[in-house]
């Protein structure tokens, strides 16, 4: 055994690549994959058409997902931001629409990605009367003097209106 684990560290040097913690969800023009990980530094997401790459370190470790997509998506459209606790993808669809059942094309359980319940909404279901009562909801809570929600860059948040 001590044999195996001398082996490891001499293919992977002392701090091997992990595989980073991922949620994601599904919706109608875009799937989101959160990526947990802790005060990540040098962070690099390469999107492509059928599948994506994340690259980070934290602390000693490095964190490598190479990721097989269940559909295409736009790699113009898709963009990524980082927080303190993670880094959220948005991979815009490129057939918008279409369901997603998994995020990958494999059908495989991965011990690192798990669906995100909180989020994750049977959005096909939805009827355009459904959508048309969460525009006028929307409306009423504006037109109430309600804060509106930031953008995803955080342009004029803060603002207040006079």
């Amino acid at each position: 055994q001590q044999y195996d684990h001398i082996m490891a560290y001499c293919r992977h040097g002392p701090f091997p690549t992990l595989s980073a913690t991922a949620k994601w969800y599904d919706r109608r023009d875009f799937v989101f994959v959160e990526f947990c990980v802790e005060d990540s530094k040098d962070v690099h997401v390469q999107f492509d058409k059928s599948k994506f790459e994340f690259r980070c370190v934290s602390g000693k470790d490095k964190y490598n997902n190479e990721i097989e997509l269940f559909g295409e998506i736009d790699p113009k459209q898709s963009k990524h931001s980082r927080t303190d606790r993670s880094v959220q993808c948005c991979l815009r669809k490129a057939e918008a629409g279409k369901s997603w059942p998994r995020l990958t094309k494999e059908k495989a359980k991965f011990k690192w990605l798990s669906v995100d319940f909180n989020n994750w909404k049977d959005w096909e279901d939805d009827s355009d009367e459904d959508m048309s009562s969460f525009d006028n909801f929307s409306e009423m809570m504006n037109n109430m003097g309600g804060d509106d929600l930031p953008d995803l860059d955080g342009a004029e948040y803060g603002a207040e209106e006079v």
